[in-house]
């Protein structure tokens, strides 16, 4: 396998230490990947305003397409041009639908999880492989992926696969791993089943009832909050409005122009790992940094932050697992990596 770098990687900023940011991108593995399996995989995400809120569409769809057969698109009623960047990766792959959001349904997120299940109900593979608009997988894990889909097909009781889960945050060499981040999310599963996108989108149910799966151990890249910070802004407050009413989106950003601020990135873990190649010319574009726009004087309340995370946090750490948090599924079995 080889690896690409981003120039000037031993180079130290303030935020990050010479050498601990390095940003490089995984290869393409000599020999393609393992079979898909029998009845054909679908990927399938939706999307509105992906430009404008500087989604990296484009790059999710491509990381998944080698290998599935379809990739579902469902487009809402942008006011950019989201549909020519679709459009532009010109694969036979891609197959797009086109709806209307409604209003009545920003609610606590609903929307997307209505969006989510209008994708999915175009699925037609046997298996289903769900990426958001700002998530990634990376080329090192399709076989990982690939044989955890054959495997789980042998099991009646399997739902699905669970996803380890990169958090980016201000900068392509920082990843959350505090306590109130999700560190794993169901993101492929069987179709047919009954299983449905829920709350906003995050997860999925079977008939209501947690999914049966197993933890394939291969990675989410989710890059939703790693964006210039006037585009953040712009970004957080499109999706508060599609959980609140506008008084708390109003009185949650006063100042709507102000840029966001990412606050002491010194607080995030570094990110020692690769990235999937397919983001290496945006990496490679990046020309701003998160603490030109942040303000010591007046710091952000951001969770992680908060005193009590921050310790139930290093108590994580110190014992090496997660202490209660986030869980929506039964793990049946587990996966590892192909030699």
């Amino acid at each position: 396998m080889t690896a690409l770098s981003r120039a000037g990687c031993g180079k130290e900023s303030s935020h990050v230490p010479a050498g601990a940011g390095c940003v490089s991108f995984a290869g393409t593995e000599d020999g393609g990947v393992m079979g898909i399996p029998a009845g054909g995989i679908s990927g399938f995400t939706f999307a509105r305003d992906a430009v404008r809120l500087d989604y990296p569409l484009r790059e999710s769809i491509l990381s998944a397409l080698p290998i599935v057969d379809e990739f579902v698109v469902n487009l809402g009623d942008s006011t950019d041009d989201t549909d020519a960047l679709v459009d532009s990766i010109a694969s036979p792959k891609i197959r797009i639908i086109h709806t209307r959001w409604d209003p009545s349904r920003f609610v606590h997120g609903a929307t997307n999880a209505d969006q989510t299940n209008i994708a999915l109900d175009a699925c037609s593979g046997a298996w289903c492989l769900y990426l958001q608009a700002d998530e990634l997988i990376s080329e090192k894990d399709y076989d990982l992926i690939l044989s955890s889909m054959e495997r789980a097909s042998s099991i009646e009781e399997a739902d699905g696969l669970l996803f380890r889960y990169h958090h980016f945050w201000g900068d392509y060499g920082r990843v959350q791993t505090a306590h109130n981040w999700y560190d794993r999310e169901i993101r492929a599963f069987k179709n047919g089943r009954g299983i449905r996108s829920i709350k906003s989108a995050q997860s999925f149910r079977r008939n209501g009832a947690r999914l049966r799966v197993i933890d394939c151990g291969a990675w989410i890249y989710h890059y939703g909050w790693v964006r210039h910070p006037e585009v953040m802004r712009r970004k957080t407050m499109a999706l508060d409005s599609l959980h609140h009413p506008k008084e708390w989106v109003d009185n949650r950003h006063p100042e709507p122009s102000k840029p966001w601020d990412y606050g002491p990135l010194d607080r995030v873990s570094v990110f020692r790992g690769e990235h999937p190649a397919v983001m290496a010319g945006r990496i490679a574009s990046k020309n701003w940094n998160a603490e030109d726009y942040s303000d010591p004087a007046h710091p952000p309340d951001h969770r992680h932050l908060r005193l009590s995370i921050r310790l139930l946090s290093a108590l994580e750490r110190l014992v090496g697992r997660r202490i209660g948090g986030y869980s929506n599924w039964k793990i049946i079995a587990s996966s590892s990596r192909p030699s």
